[in-house]
């Protein structure tokens, strides 16, 4: 028997006219401030809305032309025959050339108006707080910053003109058609009006099969993404039968799905063309009496027909609009809701630290949430130019000290202070520039290995990179490259190993020449050969700087100036390494376990 695997959905679907759609929870606020972005680019506003206005009147008044045109050929009117279908001509000249100028000012209007929205987004989010970050899902934040800004971008481009030429077109129309015979108007209605409950009921089926399907279609884009990202795994324990037989359910019940979806869609268009016939009929039969009576001419009679079509275009086309305008604030007000998140604080005294650095962590307190304490009472001093090492079981709170010592969080109580002067009266950017530090996860960036080296310190010398390059081990790999440090890492740096990403970010901590380095697991990623000419470079270069180590691997951190024993968030043990040793405690049991080769 197959197994069912129900996987996040990968984003929206492209839909139709009844796609399922996303509504905002406060309408008016996030109209008011789209309004704002509306107001920066007020011209080209104006200038659409006035081409949208000047081509829904010429679309409606060309009919009238054309029926003054048949009119003067059946003799029920005087007039020049030639001239009615010249200024009928250049009317529809303008109305086809308002569209296409409709089209380009909006496309420019939208485009223009996201990217001001884009570059406020991004710039926002690189001055948050790491806390959002980790708050919120990189999926979500990457969806606020692509899919509901594009279909803004698709609203204002597309729908938003569309609205406004079915508004104006709506009301210019039936006031002409009233003027003409409003007696024929009010029969036009009731066929024209017939398509809002079909429209509202189908579009409800349209709507519910549409969503069934997008889910569906997000579990199975799940599976291949995670399967073929996994294949490995797949392989290496048999699973290709299961893998396959899952995919092939999944898939059959997405055909099925997508089958009821076309075809309840499929209903739609000869539903409207029969309502719309309906209304033909209406006019032709009833024209045709009023004509016989005198109320009307033949010429009439074909405005209407083109009149009861202009009328119901707008009606056909007005849940696409209402939808995407629904999905499109929706999705206004997601990016809004990270515009007015507050900034991680920049103000602070400048952090200049003359020599070198000593620190001192006094009674902190810290946690993620609350009620479950990370750090309780936690002491740390470390002197200027010593290495320090945190080791204990994960969840302990060695990244956490990290985290308050770099400002990514601020502690609930108690101080951090760098020679004496604490971190919290000195502004992130100055306090950062002193610290260098190297992350368990590494980061690269699809650019050459010079400028990520250089991340840190764009002013760095040939000097310092060969040297960086030299002390971290990453100098004879870099050799072996045909354009050396300047080759181009693609996909971030995939095409290497793990060992020479962590390498290489090892040299890039080294080229920043900070005060203080953190080196949190850096070693975890690289062999026993590599780890010892790393343990090297480290006591070289820490000998002008202040360090903080986290390792798993005792071997790592041995020679370490002091060794920080913690457990549930506070110190209980401290020293070197032998000294801990001979003390028989918590260490030496870390120690012990994993020279069995037992997890720590």
């Amino acid at each position: 028997m197959a197994r069912t695997w129900h996987t996040p959905q990968r984003g929206p679907m492209r839909g139709g006219p009844f796609a399922p759609y996303s509504k905002a929870e406060d309408i008016k606020g996030a109209l008011r401030k789209l309004s704002a972005y509306f107001l920066k680019e007020r011209l080209l506003l104006l200038g659409m809305l006035g081409v949208v206005l000047f081509g829904t009147l010429c679309g409606t008044i060309a009919p009238m032309f054309q029926s003054n045109a048949i009119d003067i050929i059946s003799g029920d009117r005087q007039g020049a025959f030639v001239p009615t279908l010249l200024a009928m001509l250049v009317i529809y000249t303008f109305y086809s050339g308002s569209r296409l100028l409709q089209g380009y000012l909006s496309a420019h209007l939208g485009q223009r108006m996201v990217s001001r929205m884009r570059e406020e987004l991004f710039g926002k989010l690189v001055h948050l707080p790491v806390s959002y970050l980790d708050r919120h899902s990189h999926g979500d934040v990457m969806s606020r910053m692509t899919n509901d800004i594009e279909s803004l971008s698709m609203t204002v481009s597309h729908s938003l003109p569309n609205l406004v030429n079915g508004v104006f077109a709506l009301l210019g129309t039936l006031t002409i058609m009233s003027i003409l015979c409003w007696q024929l108007t009010l029969l036009s209605l009731f066929g024209i009006f017939l398509t809002l409950p079909a429209s509202r009921l189908l579009g409800a089926y349209v709507r519910k099969h549409s969503r069934t399907q997008q889910a569906l279609l997000g579990e199975l884009n799940g599976i291949i993404e995670e399967r073929i990202g996994g294949f490995r795994t797949v392989t290496a324990y048999n699973q290709q039968q299961n893998t396959t037989e899952a995919f092939a359910a999944l898939s059959e019940r997405l055909t099925r799905a997508s089958i009821k979806n076309n075809v309840v869609g499929g209903i739609m268009g000869p539903v409207m063309n029969c309502i719309g016939n309906i209304s033909f009929v209406i006019v032709a039969a009833f024209g045709g009496y009023f004509a016989h009576r005198g109320i009307i001419s033949i010429g009439v009679i074909s405005a209407f027909i083109v009149y009861v079509r202009q009328c119901s275009r707008p009606i056909n086309e007005l849940a696409f609009v209402y939808g995407q305008l629904q999905t499109a604030l929706a999705g206004a007000e997601r990016v809004f809701r990270v515009l007015e998140e507050k900034e991680e604080q920049a103000e602070g005294a400048e952090l200049a630290i003359e020599g070198q650095a000593g620190l001192d962590f006094s009674h902190v307190y810290f946690s993620y949430n609350e009620g479950q304490p990370v750090l309780k009472d936690f002491c740390l001093q470390l002197p200027p130019g010593k290495m320090v090492a945190l080791v204990g079981a994960t969840g302990c709170g060695k990244t956490t000290v990290v985290n308050l010592l770099m400002r990514f969080y601020d502690p609930a109580s108690g101080s951090i202070s760098i020679n004496g002067k604490d971190i919290s009266e000195c502004s992130r950017q100055s306090l950062r520039r002193n610290l260098a530090i190297v992350l368990q996860d590494t980061v690269l960036f699809s650019d050459s290995i010079r400028a990520n080296l250089e991340y840190g310190n764009p002013n760095a010398s040939e000097e310092q990179l060969n040297s960086a390059m030299e002390l971290s081990g990453c100098k004879d790999f870099i050799e072996e490259f045909h354009d050396k440090e300047n080759t181009f890492l693609t996909g971030a740096g995939s095409s290497l190993s793990h060992g020479q990403r962590q390498l290489l970010a090892i040299a890039r901590a080294f080229v920043a020449n900070h005060k203080i380095l953190i080196l949190d697991e850096a070693t975890s990623n690289v062999d026993t050969r590599t780890e010892k000419a790393i343990q090297e470079a480290m006591r070289s270069i820490m000998k002008e700087r202040t360090g903080i180590v986290i390792a798993h691997r005792i071997s790592t951190i041995r020679n370490a100036d002091m060794i920080i024993v913690m457990e549930n968030g506070a110190v209980v043990e401290r020293g070197r390494h032998e000294d801990l040793l001979s003390q028989h405690g918590k260490y030496y049991e870390l120690y012990m376990t994993q020279y069995a080769g037992q997890e720590t």
